[in-house]
């Protein structure tokens, strides 16, 4: 963990009233991080993510359902339902979400509630920094892979995007999901961002258990997020 993650585990977990303060305080201010920057600026773009994009968006894509995703979708139906009213923009968002996290070995549970912190699922939003789309995606990842022609706004090349610079970013934080989401984000060394995906994760998503999820786990005891605590199940 860097010295500047240290300091800010150590400066919430000093005050159990303050750390619960100013959890609540963070929640009641869900777009503070979604209008930041959800990947870092220009100038400072991974090569490594540039080639994981490349690869992934020059694959063919696999069309057909598989039927071990059923029960997963008909589960998660109803929570995204409150979100996105058209069932056919549902299905379509569930189905490529199951699709690219499974694809990239990250759960797909993890992409929803990401997707919630970023875009509260509006294909068409925009942060005040040109993040576009579900997972609000930087347009300049499009011309750094030669293919300026994305249309962000699709759900379907959305997804790719995001889901893939996520799961390169896990790769480079080593499995350290709490870093690999702030490098989402654009925000490393703060924990703002992961505290929000985490706490909805768990709050609405999670289907697996946190044993089932060593990197949730070990996220949750080496950082002291107070997402990690017990929720109340929002899930209906």
């Amino acid at each position: 963990m860097s010295d500047r993650n240290r300091l800010d585990v150590i400066a919430m977990s000093r005050s159990p009233v303050r750390r619960r303060i100013g959890f609540a305080l963070l929640l009641a201010l869900p777009l503070l991080a979604s209008a930041a920057p959800s990947q870092p600026p220009r100038d400072e773009i991974d090569p490594a993510v540039i080639d994981a994009l490349a690869r992934t968006m020059s694959e063919e894509l696999d069309q057909g359902d598989h039927f071990d995703a059923q029960v997963w979708l008909l589960s998660s139906a109803p929570k995204i339902a409150r979100y996105v009213s058209v069932e056919k923009e549902r299905e379509l968002i569930l189905r490529i979400v199951y699709r690219e996290a499974t694809r990239h070995k990250i759960d797909p549970d993890l992409v929803l509630a990401l997707m919630q912190v970023e875009s509260k699922f509006d294909r068409f939003a925009v942060s005040s920094a040109g993040a576009q789309g579900l997972m609000q995606v930087m347009p300049f990842w499009r011309i750094e892979i030669g293919r300026p022609q994305d249309n962000l706004t699709q759900i379907e090349t959305n997804i790719r995007y995001g889901t893939t610079i996520l799961a390169q970013y896990l790769v480079e934080a080593r499995g350290d999901l709490i870093d690999a989401l702030a490098r989402y984000n654009g925000s490393r060394g703060r924990l703002n961002y992961p505290e929000l995906v985490v706490y909805a994760y768990r709050a609405r998503w999670q289907t697996q258990t946190t044993d089932d999820l060593p990197q949730l786990r070990a996220g949750c005891m080496n950082y002291s997020l107070a997402a990690c605590s017990t929720v109340r199940s929002a899930r209906h």
